[in-house]
């Protein structure tokens, strides 16, 4: 695998915590998101900020994860929180192994961790998808996603205040965006968001109609049609980062998301291949659009 890093590598000490409340922080202070990998076979990722590291999900066996972070230039030593967004097994395969070497916070939404039994033993501390949690500096704003799971979840991560702080959105593996998905996700600097998959791909392609009907449905997985939808609302003026997430290696390619969401928002498609993209604002920032994959882990700063 081949690290993809867009800017170098800065640390910092860290501590973690929890709180009700929003963290402050100076405007100066950005968050860095590092996907390790992200499609069915696996999926796990971390927000880099002021205090160490949160890890999102952990579908991977540690040593691959180490190996991934090693690669990314971070250490496992400044994770400072695990949290979950549901109970897959592509998403927590790895936590029980890699809580054995790891002392940090554990956070779950309300009933996920008592999904699987191997998750059940460990010491998550639950929430319910709306909560505000204060983690390692970050404060992270937590919506309810819809997917075929107990209580699933996707993150909003921010320092400082909510006009010049900086902000992640997080959201995969949800078959709808619901209004309260749509409020935490806008305006963030970087969206990760899921691109699963190409409808006419899914349908005329090997899978059997009963899981093709579940992909489609509510509580399934958003189709690049619906991500470029989605982004004409959640892209504004601060959004410097679109990364098409938890795309599917049978029903989609990386070039058809990036293509759908450069469409959707006037981007200019960097290359041929399509595999990324850039939208150019005259009195902002730069837009780049990329696609994450489940192979190459890659640094978004």
């Amino acid at each position: 695998m081949i690290p993809d890093i867009l800017e170098p590598h800065t640390s910092s000490a860290a501590s973690g915590g929890v709180d009700g409340a929003a963290t402050g922080g100076a405007p100066s202070q950005r968050l860095h998101l590092h996907i390790l990998g992200s499609g069915s076979k696996g999926n796990c990722a971390l927000v880099e900020g002021p205090e160490g590291l949160i890890m999102i999900d952990d579908g991977f066996s540690r040593r691959e994860t180490i190996s991934r972070m090693h690669e990314l230039d971070l250490d496992e030593g400044r994770v400072r929180a695990l949290i979950l967004t549901h109970e897959h097994s592509d998403h927590v395969s790895g936590v029980s192994v890699w809580c054995r070497r790891f002392e940090g916070a554990l956070f779950a939404s309300r009933g996920t961790a008592d999904a699987r039994h191997y998750l059940a033993c460990l010491p998550f501390e639950e929430f319910m998808p709306g909560d505000t949690l204060h983690i390692a500096g970050i404060c992270v704003t937590t919506f309810p996603t819809s997917h075929d799971v107990v209580n699933p979840v996707g993150f909003r991560f921010s320092v400082g205040d909510a006009r010049e702080g900086d902000a992640i959105g997080y959201a995969t593996d949800t078959g709808i965006l619901t209004p309260g998905a749509m409020r935490a996700l806008a305006g963030a600097r970087i969206l990760a968001l899921e691109s699963n998959h190409d409808v006419p791909m899914l349908r005329t392609g090997s899978y059997p109609r009963y899981l093709q009907d579940r992909i489609l449905s509510e509580r399934g997985h958003l189709s690049n049609a619906q991500a470029a939808e989605a982004v004409r609302e959640l892209v504004t003026e601060r959004t410097e980062e679109l990364i098409a997430m938890h795309i599917s290696q049978e029903n989609n390619r990386p070039s058809l998301a990036v293509r759908a969401l450069a469409e959707a928002l006037g981007a200019t498609l960097d290359n041929e291949l399509g595999s990324s993209a850039t939208l150019e604002r005259p009195d902002g920032p730069t837009l780049h659009i990329r696609s994450a994959g489940q192979n190459r882990p890659i640094s978004i700063w």
